[in-house]
């Protein structure tokens, strides 16, 4: 695994490129302390893990859709749905009162 200061990141941020073609680690540091490691996307942490977690953040965040979710993690739309049940995670996330509004209108 190779070591590279912020610093030198900064002034030179090709330092990344050889490690990453050749699937290896690079540990960022902070004057000395680990900052953080950053990985390719070919390296198998993320086939066992670190993507769906990524995936997962970004449609709790809403930016992915439902599909999309489910096409990033490789499972049917029935198993990504209980997948979510499980961790947790709303499917659709609405706001309550807007939709008594609209039903209230559609009765009147």
């Amino acid at each position: 695994m190779q070591t590279v200061g912020i610093r030198d990141l900064q002034k030179n941020p090709a330092i990344f490129t050889k490690p990453l073609e050749n699937n290896e680690f690079v540990m960022i540091t902070k004057r000395g302390k680990p900052l953080g490691v950053a990985t390719s996307f070919e390296d198998d942490i993320l086939r066992q893990g670190f993507l769906e977690s990524l995936v997962l953040i970004a449609f709790k965040k809403g930016d992915i859709s439902f599909s999309q979710l489910s096409k990033s993690l490789k499972l049917t739309k029935t198993e990504t749905m209980k997948l979510l049940n499980t961790l947790n995670i709303p499917i659709t996330d609405y706001k309550l009162k807007e939709d008594l509004k609209g039903i209230e209108s559609f009765l009147k």
